[in-house]
């Protein structure tokens, strides 16, 4: 009866132990492969960093267009540019006018 509870304990305590190892290396690996991991870190940096690049882009682009609006407003209007918008949209021009056309983007 003693031998049969020595070595209950002993195979008590492996299995509580192997419990414990599995567990840990679970979480070791969720470390280093999972979502959060740091394996992923590296993929959310360069995220980052590609839409920190594409936001000062589109900064950049909006503020050439509010500067554009900013030629068309009722008291600051800019003569010349409505003269190239109305060219534009209208598709007016003189007979001895020389036009440059840029392709839009």
């Amino acid at each position: 009866m003693i031998a049969r509870t020595r070595v209950g304990r002993f195979f008590r305590g492996l299995v509580l132990h192997a419990i414990a190892a599995s567990l840990i290396g679970y979480f070791a690996l969720q470390a280093f492969h999972g979502n959060y991991g740091l394996e992923a870190r590296k993929g959310y940096e360069e995220d980052i960093t590609r839409l920190t690049r594409e936001r000062d882009e589109l900064q950049g682009e909006r503020k050439e267009l509010e500067r554009r609006v900013a030629l068309l407003r009722p008291e600051s209007i800019d003569p010349d540019m409505v003269e190239e918008l109305a060219r534009r949209d209208l598709g007016f021009a003189g007979p001895n006018d020389l036009l440059m056309i840029n392709p839009r983007r």
